[in-house]
């Protein structure tokens, strides 16, 4: 088998030996699709095309129709209306998010199945990087192996249009980095579903955002889309502003005018009606959920304190004389591979579980709440209403509609709404919601107590962006302390204070900030042992000779990509503060045009306030790239 480091000849690189045909039609057309479930449609009159070469994310609220699209794209689910077309000879390849394993005793069988013989060796080659074992028994492997088989299955086959539905979920960083590299080195066009900041700013070069029924495309890079979105709502609230007033100015003429005129003026009533009708069609945008986290009167200013603790699990080593100080307030991160030694951790600090050798000392006072990432705090068949009421920590005696949230009974329905559940939800079962509703659910019942240590284990699988957002922010107002364990980059940058990185051989060191910081301070993150194979051990390795130089960062693609663009962004500054002094420079301008003069003023001011952040940013960027390079 051939090793990670030793991939980048991946069979799907080149899609195919031979050119598709119609090398310049779009690979596919959807044309006036709609589609809905009853009620508000999941989408309607939707035209999308799709270029050879497009790497396009696809993103929008949890709920909003992404995998539903997707499977359209697919041609997996039939639209009500409209027409999918191919160009002929292109092949669209899925990763399914629950994949049927029926017949197959592998897997790697499943993987391969339509694979010529002598194309076996690419799914080998996927599972080395995806760390999962090919030779395994599907109804012994976790999900997340199930789903690693799936993608590897795609990326084996090698479409000309690869749709890929959270494709970074139970995948580790070292998994994802190789997965990120495979498609920056592919000539396929790709679609992707992800809530993975750091994986859509590597790969993006267009977004389409779903949104109430509608799809909008942007072309760029993904690290401008949060920005033309909101000003997409700010010219949407205008117009909608607009209208409001205008139905209001009708309204009232109605009520005023209309007696003495009845006749006359039956066409502006029916043009009123009209207005209200087009207000009244509207779909309102989904706010966000209404989350909140309340800390518990502090614990002891120790929270856990490991000193040389030594694990072995299976026959492996997990951890090493660890050795680790947590004190209150502190956001802790734990990143590695998977089946490193993270959760053994959380198990060991939170006294679920007892080292080896080495001891441990926890703190007093502590009030945990814990978010488990295998969801097993739900109970999926029973319904959202039954898990919230039946959670000892939460009911209120007596009060069969109400919950216990920090101290103060409220209803149940109206708390869900808080996570955006509507009514009809609340009495469905937990296994029909989807997996970032699931994570809504979990969260919502995490937030109903007072804790003043939260242990977050893979908080952020299948939240969409905006929730992600707000969880971040409630963690950094939280005055307590927080343990996390994730994959997401972005989301550790944004959140940790110190970061844990598990390196292979039982060794986890402690670095200060996030998961760029420690990059930047010289992190190797361990690939996963024995490409996952459960209770293996892996082969021990030399330890590096004290000579050997260590190797360096390197500037991320986002960091790379703005380095290699600020030029002509502060060109484009410079010549806009040109033009905004040129035009003030008019004695007159004031007397004559105080509106324009106003607003050229505060126009000149921001750009002048970009030009500064993008000639430090510029200096910043230059000067890591000269010291890595160096």
């Amino acid at each position: 088998m051939i090793s990670v480091g030793q991939t980048r000849g991946f069979p799907f690189a080149v899609c195919r030996a031979k050119t598709p045909p119609m090398a310049q039609a779009p690979l596919l057309q959807l044309s006036d699709i709609a589609l809905g479930w009853g009620g508000a449609p999941v989408l309607d009159g939707l035209d999308l095309v799709i270029q050879p070469g497009d790497r396009l994310a696809l993103v929008g609220r949890n709920g909003s129709g992404k995998s539903t699209l997707m499977k359209v794209m697919a041609g997996l689910i039939e639209p009500d209306r409209g027409a999918r077309a191919c160009a002929p000879g292109v092949t669209v390849g899925y990763m399914e998010q629950d994949p049927d394993y029926a017949g197959f005793a592998t897997l790697g069988d499943y993987a391969a199945q339509a694979l010529d013989p002598g194309e076996a060796y690419r799914v080998e080659l996927a599972a080395e990087g995806l760390t999962f074992d090919p030779a395994l028994d599907p109804a012994r492997a976790s999900g997340g192996e199930r789903r690693r088989a799936a993608l590897a299955r795609l990326l084996a086959e090698a479409p000309e249009l690869m749709l890929l539905d959270e494709p970074t979920n139970h995948l580790d960083i070292g998994a994802i980095t190789w997965l990120e590299e495979r498609l920056r080195e592919t000539r396929a066009g790709f679609v992707l579903i992800s809530h993975d900041r750091a994986f859509l700013n590597a790969l993006a070069r267009g977004t389409l955002w779903i949104d109430r029924g509608q799809v909008r495309r942007r072309d760029g890079p993904f690290e401008g889309f949060e920005d033309w979105r909101e000003r997409v709502w700010e010219a949407e609230d205008a117009a909608r502003h607009k209208l409001d007033r205008k139905i209001r100015a009708e309204a009232r003429w109605a009520v005023e005018g209309i007696s003495a005129r009845r006749k006359r003026n039956q066409g502006r009533v029916r043009a009123l009606q009209a207005l209200r009708a087009e207000r009244a069609a509207q779909i309102r945008r989904q706010g966000t959920a209404a989350m909140a986290l309340e800390a518990a009167p502090a614990s002891g200013k120790l929270v856990a304190e490991l000193d040389g603790v030594t694990k072995a699990q299976g026959g492996r080593v997990l951890l090493r004389d660890l050795s680790l100080r947590i004190t209150r307030g502190e956001r802790l991160a734990l990143m590695g591979p998977n089946g490193c030694g993270k959760t053994t951790v959380l198990r060991l600090i939170l006294g679920e579980d007892e080292p080896d050798a080495g001891s441990i000392r926890r703190g007093t006072g502590l009030e945990v709440a814990l978010f488990d990432q295998t969801r097993a705090q739900l109970d999926g068949d029973a319904t959202l209403w039954e898990n919230l009421t039946g959670d000892p920590l939460m009911r209120v005696s007596g009060q069969a509609d109400q919950v216990m949230v920090r101290g103060t009974p409220r209803h149940v329905v109206g708390y869900l709404k808080d996570f955006l559940f509507d009514d009809s939800q609340a009495r469905a079962p937990v296994r029909s919601l989807s997996g970032g509703e699931k994570a809504r659910l979990l969260l919502a019942k995490l937030m109903a107590r007072e804790a003043n240590l939260l242990v977050l284990d893979e908080p952020t699988n299948d939240l969409d962006i905006e929730t992600l957002d707000l969880l971040q922010d409630l963690l950094g107002g939280f005055e307590g302390t927080v343990i996390l364990v994730s994959h997401d980059r972005d989301f550790v940058d944004r959140v940790a204070s110190s970061t844990l990185v598990f390196e292979g051989q039982g060794r986890a060191t402690l670095y200060a900030g996030g998961w760029s910081d420690a990059r930047a301070q010289g992190a190797r993150f361990a690939v996963a042992e024995a490409a996952g194979k459960p209770g293996s051990a892996a082969p021990p390795k030399p330890a590096p000779k004290a000579a050997a130089p260590v190797r360096r960062a390197k500037l991320s693609f986002a960091e790379k990509h703005r380095l290699e663009t600020l030029p002509d962004e502060i060109a484009r500054l410079e010549a806009e503060i040109g033009k905004l002094e040129r035009l003030l420079a008019d004695p007159e301008l004031f007397t004559r045009a105080p509106e324009k003069f106003s607003k050229a003023t505060a126009a000149l001011a921001q750009r002048q306030d970009a030009l500064a952040q993008a000639e430090e940013d510029w200096l910043a960027l230059a000067e890591k790239a000269e010291a890595l390079e160096g």
